[in-house]
């Protein structure tokens, strides 16, 4: 009876096929690969073994750094009883998933991954599949320049909102129009972005008459660079929105990022013709933003930016006007804006 008690149990002290294997995590759906960016999203998917109740998965995609996914105000995913996860995640070179205990708080934007251990049970990292062609198909010509019309979805704050193609046009003057719209009640906004990069230089976008623009709405004249995350886009800003706050300042230039407060100069921009401009040099950005009054031009308000300025590379000129996605203030009705010229001096 010993001798067969001793061989029952030796091969459960000796193989690790005895123990219980550690939680693992896997994808199933691999989205393509890319620079980033608000813009797009794609399906991603995957399994979970060993997982338990209350156990969720963290997403990450690698645009220079790791960005939590698909939003920072939605970082988890949860898991279905048959142990599998699908949600959507913005574009990245490079996708992360995390099995992690209840009580795990992920970060927002990380240079190195979290790794196994404590809360986190297991990380499975791989990259992204080859990328199809970017979706801006149409071209339009603006102010002697060409300009490709974007017809994705852009991200405000974990709303997405569709960008239309027939919401962006030029009319017989050369004037740019661009149009804010509900669609199938949904809003859908527009989105150009110039076809090649102009680097440091005088920048200026001449608005025709503006509208009185709702608290959600937003008209970003901007700086993008979709390929380098490193300095934070190379994203300089001009932007017309209360960020729907309806008592709040409705302007602001900025660098990235928007989050340091000394990165942002608020202000109140006036109705009518206004010209916004931007001088980028190396080491400094100063904004003017100036309007027509009595024949002559008066400075409504102007800032300079001596910290933080990026340096040029691969970034071009991006105009778009949307809805932000966490307004207080629900948009109520569509608004069309007109931009007379765009011009730049070396």
């Amino acid at each position: 009876m010993k001798t067969s008690l001793v061989l029952f149990v030796t091969p459960c002290l000796f193989w690790s096929s005895c123990r219980k294997a550690p939680p693992s995590i896997e994808f199933t759906e691999i989205p393509a690969a890319g620079p980033g960016g608000a813009a797009r999203t794609e399906s991603i998917a995957g399994r979970v073994a060993g997982a338990k109740a209350g156990q969720r998965v963290v997403l990450f995609a690698r645009s220079g750094t790791w960005w939590v996914q698909p939003f920072s105000s939605k970082p988890f995913t949860q898991i279905q009883q048959d142990f599998t996860w699908k949600t959507k995640t913005h574009i990245g070179t490079e996708y992360a998933a995390l099995l992690v205990e209840p009580g795990y708080t992920p970060p927002t934007v990380a240079d190195v991954l979290p790794a196994r251990g404590g809360l986190v049970l297991a990380v499975k990292t791989i990259s992204g599949k080859p990328a199809p062609p970017e979706t801006a198909s149409k071209t339009i010509q603006f102010s002697g320049y060409e300009w490709g019309v974007y017809q994705v979805p852009r991200d405000s704050f974990g709303v997405l909102h569709v960008n239309l193609a027939s919401n962006a046009w030029t009319d017989e003057k050369g004037r740019l129009h661009l149009r804010l719209r509900r669609d199938a009640n949904e809003w859908t906004g527009a989105e150009i972005a110039l076809s090649r990069s102009l680097g440091y230089g005088s920048y200026s976008f001449v608005l025709q008459e503006m509208p009185r623009l709702e608290p959600a709405t937003a008209l970003s004249m901007l700086t993008w660079d979709p390929l380098d995350a490193g300095q934070n886009h190379r994203e300089v800003d001009i932007q017309l929105s209360q960020w729907g706050e309806p008592g709040s300042k409705n302007a602001q230039f900025a660098i990235q990022p928007y989050y340091v407060p000394a990165n942002v100069y608020r202000f109140m921009s006036p109705s009518g013709s206004v010209t916004h401009s931007f001088r980028w040099e190396a080491g400094r950005m100063s904004f003017q933003t100036t309007q027509i009054v009595g024949g002559r031009p008066q400075v409504v308000a102007e800032h300079v930016f001596t910290s933080g300025v990026p340096s040029p590379a691969g970034e071009s000129v991006h105009i778009n006007l949307y809805v932000f996605g966490k307004s207080k203030s629900p948009q109520q009705n569509g608004v069309e804006v007109v931009i007379e010229k765009f011009a730049y001096l070396p």
